[in-house]
């Protein structure tokens, strides 16, 4: 048995060898949904877009992506995540290039679907993978070190998309244009790296030294060993009643959170009455709050064993926002405070993630993670169809804030009542009553 400090850095070595470049994969793949949202700060007015095509547009990416999701997360199972990591990231990078040469509705619908294919299985693969490397005590805080990619996306991305904004007519060339041209060129050297820099699995991982590689090895196997999980067929395990159950609060999560990277800018700039440049600097600083609230949501996660519990918080949060943003007159400071409010609910992702291996395992795990993650991804669909939709008809956005704070409620009240199954207690009560 390794000590204290031994765990500690052997854990630290796992997590200073893998996180960067799963963070790096994530924040530019974060990247390319929120850009979308600000492109759309020109795009929608030179291609005549309105709010609903904009809306239908940035949704429709995520029918693509929760299609594909299963089958990908297989694939990976049966390839290995660092070729099929590898091969995501590359292939959404071209595509995002690709995005510069759209003119129509039609073409626009056919990018964002053909993107959502080809970055399917990113986010679940990553998982999956992270599930073989880390124990159940370090679990969130290693998913937070990846997830959180998502909200610091949203800090860099909306100051540089909006500098990007700033090249309009370079080399005849509009902003919105550039914007899709440099950011999509990093997916591609940054998934060529990954392709020879990681490692498949712990009994590979030759820059520990032998004792921290038993260590790790034995500290997993004897965690599924006392989890009453099981390796059933993947056909059997998208037929698992619990994975259903863990997508409801993920679809209320991604639904709010989605909205609100996509509709944010607009919003922002309507209300605070701001150019490109200053909407971009607002829409990152409400993305800090994400990003702050992330890491301490994984530590309270992680020692207290609670997955639940923060998740149903986390939701309860996010709904607040929302009620508050139907509810009051948008004062700058009063509007900045409730969407960051609304979209802090995002720290509930890494409890999330820790609970489907709780019943799972193999290929199962992989495609339960993977039908989870499916099912909640549609919620990006429906998200920004909803503020689109009651937009266009009702001209504002009061309803659809009311309908995502419903949502939200929802998700909250189910993963309280997933808190009363045995799978899904903290560690430390199954080890008491093993």
């Amino acid at each position: 048995m390794a000590n204290r400090n031994e765990e500690s850095a052997t854990v630290r070595r796992v997590s200073l060898r893998l996180l960067p470049v799963l963070l790096g994969l994530y924040l530019l793949a974060y990247l390319d949904r929120v850009n979308v949202g600000i492109a759309a700060l020109q795009m929608n007015a030179d291609l005549k877009f309105s709010a609903a095509t904009f809306g239908f547009g940035a949704g429709i990416f995520f029918l693509g992506y929760a299609l594909c999701e299963v089958p990908s997360n297989l694939i990976l199972a049966r390839v290995g995540a660092r070729r099929w990591l590898a091969r995501i990231a590359i292939t959404w990078g071209l595509l995002t290039c690709a995005m510069m040469f759209v003119r129509t509705p039609l073409q626009f619908y056919s990018a964002r679907l053909l993107l959502g294919v080809a970055e399917a299985g990113l986010f679940p693969g990553v998982v999956y993978y992270l599930s073989h490397w880390f124990p159940e005590s370090h679990r969130a805080r290693a998913l937070s070190g990846f997830i959180i990619a998502l909200p610091l996306a949203q800090v860099i991305g909306g100051p540089l998309g909006g500098a990007l904004l700033g090249l309009r007519g370079a080399l005849g060339l509009s902003g919105w244009q550039w914007l899709f041209l440099i950011e999509g060129l990093p997916p591609v050297m940054l998934g060529a790296f990954a392709l020879v820099y990681l490692t498949e699995r712990p009994e590979d991982a030759h820059w520990l030294s032998p004792v921290q590689r038993a260590w790790l090895i034995e500290r997993i196997a004897g965690e599924r060993s006392r989890i009453r999980g099981t390796a059933v067929s993947p056909v059997r395990a998208l037929a698992n009643p619990l994975a259903w159950a863990l997508a409801v609060p993920y679809f209320a999560y991604y639904t709010v959170a989605l909205a609100g990277v996509f509709w944010t800018p607009t919003i922002v700039r309507e209300s605070l009455h701001t150019g490109d440049s200053v909407t971009g600097m607002v829409v990152g600083g409400i993305a800090l709050v994400g990003a702050i609230t992330y890491p301490i949501a994984a530590i309270l996660s992680d020692r207290s064993g609670e997955r639940c519990w923060v998740v149903a918080l986390g939701l309860a949060f996010g709904a607040a926002g929302c009620i508050g943003l139907a509810l009051l007159e948008h004062s700058p400071l009063r509007f900045v405070a409730l969407i960051s409010i609304a979209l802090a609910g995002p720290f509930v992702m890494p409890s999330i993630w820790c609970l489907p291996t709780r019943f799972l395992h193999g290929p199962s795990a992989a495609a339960g993670i993977a039908l989870i993650n499916a099912v909640g991804s549609s919620g990006g669909f429906f998200g920004p169809s909803i503020i689109g939709f009651f937009r266009t008809v009702g001209g504002n956005d009061a309803a659809g804030f009311y309908a995502l704070a419903c949502l939200s409620l929802l998700g909250a009240v189910v993963s309280v009542g997933l808190r009363q199954m045995k799978a899904f207690r903290p560690m430390t009560e199954l080890a008491t009553a093993a």
